[in-house]
């Protein structure tokens, strides 16, 4: 398919036609192409389907150094000079004032305050590590340190939808949802888009994984990481197969009928195939988040044997397992904030003790099973935190200057990218803004961040809008 501007739609790209444009014009002929694909492949249509629906896998648009991503989301905003990124002005000049003025969100300003923690060197690369993080420390000759990234809110939701979706407002695609329609997933038995999410609920709900303005079929599937993980996965017990296939074909009588009245319908698209999703996950979706089958010493390599790093271990262990299945993006949320404008030694050290060993034990079992050269790591939250105190002994949101780290999948491991200011206020060299570390990410996936976009009121969308390149500092 070719555009007014000469350019070939490859995979999901696409510069003029969306999807929606596309099937409203070409009438009920082609919808039901995509409609008897959807229905067919459950046998609910006698013909074989032409093509493999919304989530069909595609190939990239040049070769990829990543096949999937696992992305640890840090909500609350962890702290950089308490984590990755020391600040030896602060220790320095502790307790005295900030020789220009800090812009805080939330009052309660104090003077500058220095790292409550320790840091050693670790590795060839001689990254500086907080003492808290012991195992993790192990890996950083693995790991891409982006010192100097930016976004563009200091409070939490707006902040979450911008590095969730480019975006500081509500209803645009999520990174995952636009990884999915770029390049779909080699897995049709499980959702090419899963999201662990925290115990509380984050700050700004599930849009922080929703669609937006792309087809239904795309949005995140959220995963409970401990009992059932999708509930009502399995049919009542007086549903057998038999039964459950004439429902299911009534279903697609009535969906045919109805899309062949409305063909640009894009809702009943998704509905249609959470339909078909559903029914083939109860082969296979139990199995893959079945992490009590792990060997006792994978368990142990994730932290399950201790109840402070269980909980997020599990997430690890099934984002692995996932991955391992072909699920194209995991986002897997902390249970605990980092949200310290209190008490932020005590805040930040649970929540390292939550999280080191799990993460450490992802980046090793990835790593051993030659999983992590094909599967991008990123680790960060929607901000960082001020140089000076608040409330006495706690940090707050600061959105000008902030660390974001990435591992494996054609990640140059072992190096350091940009900087913040002496003091850790704002990014001073080499920033890198929300849109950047997006690019970067698709271009990993072997997607040009300029040409994935989708049409929405006569207006070309990306996650990227308007901006963004690629860190070629970071690329293997």
């Amino acid at each position: 398919m070719s555009s007014k501007h000469g350019t070939t739609h490859c995979g999901r790209y696409q510069d003029v036609i969306d999807r929606r444009h596309f099937l409203a014009t070409a009438g009920q002929g082609f919808g039901m192409l995509a409609l008897a694909s959807l229905l067919g492949r459950e046998k609910l249509l006698a013909s074989p389907p032409t093509t493999s629906g919304p989530w069909a896998n595609s190939p990239p648009r040049f070769p990829a150094k990543a096949r999937s991503v696992i992305w640890l989301f840090m909500e609350g905003g962890p702290s950089a000079m308490d984590t990755f990124d020391p600040k030896p002005e602060l220790t320095r000049n502790h307790g005295k004032q900030p020789a220009s003025e800090i812009d805080v969100s939330f009052g309660a300003p104090g003077p500058l305050m220095k790292s409550p923690y320790g840091f050693k060197r670790h590795g060839e690369s001689g990254a500086w590590v907080c003492e808290h993080f012991e195992k993790l420390a192990a890996h950083v000759d693995d790991i891409a340190f982006i010192k100097s990234c930016h976004a563009e809110s200091p409070n939490h939701a707006p902040a979450m939808y911008q590095m969730n979706t480019g975006m500081t407002r509500q209803g645009f695609p999520s990174a995952g949802s636009w990884a999915g329609y770029g390049l779909g997933t080699p897995n049709e038995n499980l959702p090419g888009y899963v999201v662990l999410p925290n115990s509380r609920g984050s700050k700004g709900g599930p849009l922080n994984w929703g669609s937006g303005f792309l087809p239904s079929a795309y949005q995140g599937t959220t995963f409970r990481p401990e009992g059932q993980a999708l509930l009502n996965l399995r049919p009542p017990g007086d549903m057998d197969t038999a039964r459950q296939r004439r429902m299911l074909d009534l279903a697609g009588d009535l969906n045919r009928s109805h899309f062949a009245r409305h063909p640009a319908e894009p809702d009943l698209l998704g509905r249609i195939q959470s339909y078909e999703l559903a029914f083939q996950m109860q082969t296979e979706a139990e199995e893959a988040v079945d992490i009590d089958s792990e060997p006792e010493h994978i368990r142990k390599l994730y932290g399950l044997d201790d109840k402070t790093t269980a909980p997020y271990g599990r997430k690890c262990l099934m984002a692995r397992r996932l991955v391992e299945r072909g699920v194209r993006f995991v986002q897997v949320y902390c249970d605990g904030e980092w949200d310290a404008h209190g008490g932020l030694e005590k805040n930040h050290r649970e929540r390292i003790a939550e999280t080191d060993i799990p993460i450490a034990g992802l980046l090793a079992d990835l790593k051993q099973r030659g999983l992590l050269e094909d599967t991008l790591v990123v680790w960060g939250g929607e901000f960082g935190r001020m140089p000076v105190s608040q409330r006495g002994s706690g940090r707050d949101h600061n959105p000008n200057g902030f660390l974001t780290w990435m591992a494996g999948g054609g990640v140059r491991g072992g190096i350091s990218h940009g900087e913040t200011d002496e003091i850790g206020y704002h990014a001073a060299k080499d920033p890198v803004s929300v849109p950047d570390l997006h690019a970067t990410m698709l271009h990993l996936l072997g997607l040009d961040h300029e040409k994935l976009v989708f049409r929405h009121n006569s207006r070309d969308f990306r996650l990227t809008d308007v901006s963004g390149k690629v860190i070629k500092s970071i690329l293997a």
